[in-house]
């Protein structure tokens, strides 16, 4: 059986018309499609499966439709298909929608309008009807006019919408006429009394936000929770599929509508896909607020440094997105859903974490406080952070989300925990070691016995001088406990010496820099009141 698959982005000439509202035909058949499955990103965008039965050949009518990102909507059928959206004329309750144009509410029927204040006496007539113009933008819009117009006995009459005070309407009706899109797929010849039309698109309107708890009142074995909090704000579901989707959400056009989108006009297409700030655009950035979260970075401390395996538990195929199916689940637009979606454990450590940001700029200058080198965020906090070493328990991989520590009921800090891949090693802060005391300085040597030993060089259109530094570090356990500290020292230029044989290791940044990028690395084991001082020396090329 030949399975046909139709790009309705295309059908921009044959939407264009349907622009202009159009009464219903009566060769054309209601049906009703139903999402069987949505599979959800982080950052607010869906994708959505939904499904259709449709009979014989002929044209039938959806009254549910997509709002598709522009390239993603496919329509599958085993039989020739077309699809083309197009704005109706429908009669809806009146208590089921606000109040529109009075013109267009009212239109044909015998109305008294009353006036503001006591100059004018109320005005019986019947409210003409107009036929629908296309606006500049090429939309028919049904924002209430300037003007309201009655045909009355005298003639046409016409009245400042702003000084009606009310409005009485004889035999109203239950019921208004409205302009709505409706999609319209027509079915080629077919010998089946049954066709399943098959219909997918990404969309915006559902996100999910993932957490972990960690708990380790144990003090050998952590256990971890990944938590979910899913919201619609796309439509209501009943029994559909639901994924939970890990990975990056590569959608380029992701902030681009559909042309087929009933409300997107083709300058506002093009503004879009000309990256212009159309209506929602960057979306993406605004569903939910920080991008890290959105999105996932690799690894707690991924920029070296810590000794962390790198091995981890193989798992899927092909691209690198996790789908994680939570079951079928009905959930109304508005609400939102609460679940755990896995639980394991693994052996952890406890240590002390003390990072030293590099306080040089790519010149070898010192950059201070406020300029901490390349270092950004946490890596840029001159703070010793209590810590936990473990590996990823869980079957799939830890999504970047926020992680809570809690230990005997008791709440420990939230910090957030990047990209870890199953069976990966990784550290996660917990909160500031503030009994953990530590001090870094730094001092230039500028003289030897025999006078001064700088050097200077040129290096392309600049001068340097090469100076020789002398850091110490100093930490004091004023703990009972013992503790396991991990010291990372980053700086600028050729380490010389340093006590205590840490581990030296380059640093990517340094490809930006005339200076090496390097960090130490020492792991130290402190008694309780116990105190250690560390030196270590190296040169650096410093801009004169």
């Amino acid at each position: 059986m030949r399975t046909v698959r139709a790009l309705v982005l295309g059908l921009i000439a044959a939407a264009s018309p349907a622009l202009v509202p159009a009464p219903a035909r009566a060769d054309e058949t209601p049906v009703k499609s139903k999402i069987v499955a949505v599979d959800l990103f982080k950052n607010g965008l869906v994708v959505v499966k939904s499904e259709v039965v449709l009979g014989k050949a002929g044209t039938y009518v959806l009254d549910d439709v997509p709002q598709p990102v522009h390239g993603t909507f496919w329509v599958e059928s085993a039989v020739p298909l077309e699809a083309v959206v197009k704005l109706r004329d429908v009669e809806v309750p009146a208590g089921d929608t606000p109040p529109g144009d009075l013109q267009e509410d009212l239109a044909g029927r015998l109305v008294t309008i009353h006036f503001k204040g006591d100059k004018r006496p109320p005005l019986t007539g019947t409210m003409m009807k107009f036929k629908p113009v296309k606006a500049a933008d090429g939309f028919v819009h049904g924002q209430p006019g300037r003007f309201v117009v009655l045909q009355t006995r005298t003639g046409r009459t016409y009245i400042e919408a702003a000084e009606i005070s009310s409005v009485d309407a004889e035999n109203a009706g239950e019921k208004v006429k409205r302009s709505l899109p409706r999609l319209l797929l027509t079915l080629g010849a077919t010998d089946k009394a049954e066709t399943k039309v098959t219909v997918r698109y990404l969309s915006r309107g559902m996100a999910w936000a993932p957490s972990y708890k960690l708990d380790i009142s144990d003090p050998k074995m952590l256990s971890l929770e990944q938590h979910a909090v899913v919201k619609n704000e796309l439509t209501d579901l009943a029994g559909a599929d639901v994924r939970l989707i890990s990975g990056f959400p590569s959608v380029q056009f992701s902030h681009v509508r559909s042309p087929l989108s009933p409300r997107t006009s083709l300058a506002a297409f093009f503004q879009e896909l000309g990256g212009g700030g159309g209506r929602d655009n960057d979306f993406t950035a605004n569903a939910m607020s920080q991008q890290g979260f959105l999105n996932n970075s690799v690894g707690n401390f991924r920029a070296g440094g810590f000794d962390l395996a790198l091995g981890a538990t193989p798992t899927g195929e092909g691209v690198d997105l996790h789908f994680q199916p939570i079951g079928k689940r009905t959930l109304a637009d508005g609400e939102a859903l609460a679940l755990t979606v896995a639980k394991g454990q693994t052996p952890y450590e406890r240590i002390v974490e003390w990072l030293i940001p590099d306080t040089r700029n790519e010149y070898g200058q010192y950059a201070g406080a406020q300029g901490r080198g390349n270092d950004r965020g946490d890596e840029a906090d001159d703070t010793a952070w209590d810590a936990l070493k473990f590996k990823n328990p869980l079957p799939f991989p830890m999504t970047t989300g926020p992680a809570t520590v809690t230990a005997d009921g008791t709440f420990n800090g939230q910090r957030t925990s990047y990209w870890v891949n199953a069976g990966e090693e990784t550290v996660l802060r917990v909160n500031k070691a503030l009994s953990v005391r530590t001090r870094a300085t730094e001092n230039e040597a500028l003289k030897k016995e025999n006078g001064d030993d700088r050097v200077f060089l040129w290096v392309g259109p600049r001068q340097y001088r090469r100076s020789t530094v002398e850091g110490e570090v100093a930490v004091g356990n004023h703990r009972k406990e013992t503790i396991q500290l991990v010291v990372r020292r980053r700086f600028s230029g050729d380490l010389i010496s340093a006590d205590g044989s840490p581990k030296s290791s380059l640093r990517e940044e340094g490809v930006f820099s005339v200076n090496k990028r390097n960090e130490l690395l020492w792991t130290l084991t402190l008694k309780g009141g116990e105190e250690r001082k560390l030196k270590y020396t190296y040169t650096v090329l410093v801009a004169h």
